[in-house]
């Protein structure tokens, strides 16, 4: 991500001490089937350990090195949004990764591809592509003047993304769109069984309050393999949290 973005975001709170703490990412396997074609369908959280902290930006995602399913990763993603590039047909060859553009709650969200800092994907999501969508990368998959109204994810290594109206609170814990420990950064939709393998991302975030400072987590996950349910997801957020309350 570009300095310049980093930066603009970190003015938001330049003073005073932060008591959130990043956790982890996780993500949300299911199954799904629409148009004859069966699908995994993975959604992306960071989970916080305080009642307030909000996620202002995501960025530097990349695909690790030697990771399984790599040589495919970048382009193994359908999307179903109702975009002039996309029409609401569930396709690999169009789409956008803005949530804005996501459509329908029944007929398009369930099965589309996107990224966003929390919320909902509705018109009314403020998430934007920073510039890094721009430039960078090689071949196919190298980054062009469409941002992210593409299908594809760049292999440039730095993409990234930001809430673009960060006083709505859009990236807060237990806002819709998220739960009371995570906030939601996307959906990555896959055919069945597809190993769209390991990626890593930075994410920027606060404790919420005014003046706060900015505090920066990395890590790593998967989209593909072995993957908790939505169910056994909730009892390990259960465990972990009981855990860090008996401490």
């Amino acid at each position: 991500m570009k300095t310049a973005m980093i930066a603009s975001l970190a003015g938001l709170a330049l003073a005073g001490s932060a008591s959130a703490t990043f956790v982890s990412y996780q993500v949300v396997k299911t199954s799904a089937t629409n148009s004859g074609i069966a699908l995994d369908v993975y959604v992306l959280y960071a989970r916080f350990d305080g009642a307030t902290d909000t996620v202002l930006n995501a960025y530097n995602l990349a695909l690790t090195a030697g990771s399984a399913g790599s040589n495919d990763a970048y382009g193994a993603f359908y999307h179903k949004d109702n975009a002039t590039s996309n029409s609401g047909v569930l396709q690999k060859s169009f789409g956008t990764w803005s949530p804005g553009a996501t459509g329908s709650a029944t007929a398009n969200r369930p099965f589309d591809s996107y990224l966003t800092i929390g919320g909902l994907p509705t018109a009314t999501n403020s998430s934007s592509a920073d510039p890094s969508w721009n430039s960078g990368g090689t071949g196919a998959h190298a980054g062009g003047a469409a941002g992210w109204t593409r299908p594809d994810l760049l292999n440039n290594g730095v993409i990234g993304w930001f809430n673009g109206s960060p006083p709505n609170n859009q990236g807060r814990v237990g806002l819709a769109g998220n739960t009371a420990t995570d906030v939601r950064l996307g959906q990555f939709v896959v055919d069945a069984g597809a190993n769209a393998g390991t990626w890593t991302l930075t994410t920027a975030y606060n404790n919420g309050v005014a003046g706060s400072a900015v505090q920066f987590a990395n890590g790593s996950f998967s989209l593909g393999g072995a993957v908790p349910a939505p169910g056994a997801l909730a009892l390990l957020g259960l465990a972990g949290f009981a855990g860090r309350r008996r401490r």
